[in-house]
């Protein structure tokens, strides 16, 4: 059953090539590929961190929209945890 979420990401740019957009729209391709719908994508901005974890000062978050089963949210979930570009990731049941 498809439910809808909303997926914060939080990106770490520091020391990355690509740009913000290039990393959120490749994390779109991803999520698309694992069988979620987007709906849609709120680009939140850069946001300094109240202290500093795993040295890293400041991330770039941004709001996803989605709808999918649960399956296809831990197969992202998984995805994500692998990719070095992604800080953070929380999911709440909208």
């Amino acid at each position: 059953m498809k439910r809808k979420y909303e997926a914060m990401i939080v990106l770490d740019m520091k020391g990355k090539e690509e740009t913000v957009e290039q990393l959120v729209s490749g994390i779109g391709r991803d999520m698309e590929a694992s069988g979620v719908k987007l709906e849609q994508i709120d680009h939140m901005g850069k946001r300094k961190f109240p202290y500093n974890p795993r040295h890293v000062e400041s991330g770039y978050f941004v709001n996803y929209q989605i709808e999918a089963d649960s399956t296809a949210l831990e197969a992202i979930r998984a995805k994500l945890k692998l990719n070095d570009s992604v800080y953070q990731q929380y999911y709440l049941r909208r």
